[in-house]
């Protein structure tokens, strides 16, 4: 599927949608399209792509892993970068995917040269684009919860606070223990349910300390946890995409919690 970008010519980005954005929250890619085309490049997304390889990589099923690696780079080659809207997506594509192929120097070298043009969607934004042209409205408190991947694999800390300063209305009031995980950890979560469960209910009970009505973030994965967990007690905070708001787009309902 190709998207039509701008015509400035500030190049091609292959947008990575990332398996829980097709899945649960559409809405994240379609924000992530309008920032990059307003931003001034041309978008596609390619409609090879399937998920970034890291469940398998993470559970040591490295031949899994590898057979989706090889889908990645046959996908995003053409383009000029490679943005996702995931710090955890985007880590996976810069940090590990050369590792799988430790033993295939050529396969390994085009893993390396695909990571060097990976990028998380904020940090795209402001330190590749150097983009100030957000242009939208969001009236509310809002709190952020910053991933571990983006954090800690990708370095996105003050980027999307760049872009969060440009939105009309917007009242940024920052978490307790803001660099602290939520528990989701991908399969962490899965693994180890009692240590995940008490690790969100902290992130939950930070996140009203701060009587924000709104929380963002730059990870679905992080917000469908945050958002069950905050269902589950009764908590009237909505989570939304950090991108959805940069976007404008708040017509979107909020994010609704997966399972019981």
């Amino acid at each position: 599927m190709s998207v039509p970008g701008s015509e400035s010519g500030r190049g091609r980005v292959g947008l990575f949608v990332t398996c829980l954005a097709d899945l649960f929250r559409p809405s994240v890619a379609w924000a992530s399209v309008r920032l990059l085309e307003q931003a001034g490049f041309e978008v596609t997304v390619p409609d090879r792509q399937t998920c970034c390889g890291q469940p398998a990589y993470n559970a040591g099923d490295l031949p899994t892993a590898r057979r989706v690696a090889r889908g990645i780079l046959d996908a995003f080659e053409p383009f000029d970068y490679v943005v996702a809207p995931s710090g955890s997506c985007a880590g996976m594509l810069r940090l590990h995917l050369g590792r799988l192929f430790e033993s295939e120097p050529d396969t390994a070298t085009r893993a390396e040269q695909l990571a060097r043009r990976t990028h998380e969607l904020t940090e795209f934004l402001v330190d590749v684009a150097g983009w100030t042209g957000v242009a939208a409205s969001f009236p509310h408190r809002v709190t952020y919860h910053d991933s571990c991947s983006s954090l800690r694999e990708m370095a996105v800390r003050d980027q999307p606070r760049a872009l969060m300063a440009q939105v009309q209305g917007l009242e940024l009031v920052e978490l307790g223990d803001r660099d602290v995980c939520c528990g989701f950890g991908g399969t962490f979560c899965v693994k180890y349910p009692d240590i995940s469960t008490k690790m969100v209910s902290d992130k939950t009970a930070a996140i009203a300390a701060t009587g924000a009505e709104t929380v963002l973030a730059g990870d679905l994965g992080c917000l469908l946890n945050i958002a069950g967990r905050l269902a589950r007690e009764g908590r009237p905070v909505a989570c939304r995409h950090v991108a959805e708001v940069l976007a404008g787009t708040n017509g979107t309902d909020p994010i609704v919690p997966v399972g019981p």
